[in-house]
Parts: C-alpha cells; sequence; structure tokens
C-alpha cells in the first residue's frame, strides 16, 4: 500500500510503501516515553521505499532496553513530531513509521500488540469512558 504523510506543521513530508498487515501497539516503556502517550502505533515499510519529500528529520539514536539493538528515530526538527524509527547502518532500510502521521491512518488499524507486560492497567477500560466530538 503507498503511503503519504508528514509531521505537524508541515515541514518533514514523506512517501512510502507499507504491509498494513504489519501495523502493531507498542507497550515498551520506551515507546510510552519517547510518544507522551501510553503506547506507540507504527507500521512497518517496505525495504527501501521510504523516501523524504520535503525537509529533514532530526536524528536520535536509542540503544533498545532489552537487546542493546540502536535504533535512529526521526522526528521533525520544527514541531517534534515523531516520524519514524529504522536500523542504523545501511539500506535497504524498514523504516518503522508512525501512524499517526499518515494521511491514510484511519485505513490502517493495528493487528498486534506487544511488550504487554508493559502496558498500563487503565487502557482496559477506555472503551466505557464518555465520549465527546470536543472538549467542552
Amino acid at each position: 500500500m503507498k503511503v503519504e504523510g508528514g509531521c505537524h506543521c508541515g515541514h518533514v513530508t514523506f512517501t512510502a510503501e507499507i504491509d498494513p498487515e504489519t501495523a502493531s501497539i507498542c507497550h515498551c516503556t520506551d515507546c510510552q516515553t519517547l510518544s507522551g502517550s501510553a503506547f506507540r502505533t507504527a507500521v512497518r515499510t517496505r525495504p527501501g521505499t521510504f523516501q523524504l519529500r520535503s525537509g529533514a528529520p532530526t536524528l536520535y539514536v536509542k540503544t533498545t532496553a532489552e537487546s542493546g539493538t540502536k535504533r535512529e528515530h526521526g522526528f521533525c526538527p520544527r514541531c517534534g513530531t515523531p516520524i519514524y524509527a529504522t536500523s542504523v547502518g545501511g539500506e535497504p532500510k524498514t523504516h518503522s513509521l508512525r501512524l499517526g502521521t499518515l494521511r491514510q491512518r484511519e485505513g490502517i488499524a493495528p493487528t498486534r500488540q506487544i511488550w504487554t507486560r508493559s502496558r498500563a492497567g487503565w487502557l482496559e477500560g477506555v472503551a466505557v469512558l464518555a465520549a465527546v466530538d470536543k472538549q467542552g
């Protein structure tokens, strides 16, 4: 599936080909901290298909907590939107795109959850919370 996306301010834009079946929710504590939320949603690109259309992300290389693997995280230098994570090193790479940055995000549903031992306990009750279209 061909996708287009970008950051909140529009500085960084990109295209890629993804496999929607790879969409997932990660509950690890690194993803919680890096997203500023209870979890992160992402989908993997097909190797070598990620292309920047505008802007250049700021890169942050982190060491994965359990494996020690280094992962390059790209985010907008202007608005701070997380765009992707990928391996450090040569091409062709697979990028883990943040679902919220994709124009086609409504058509891509996560198919699995990972690192559920770190999942926030209160997520179980989200479906029954009062829901409104806007704050007010």
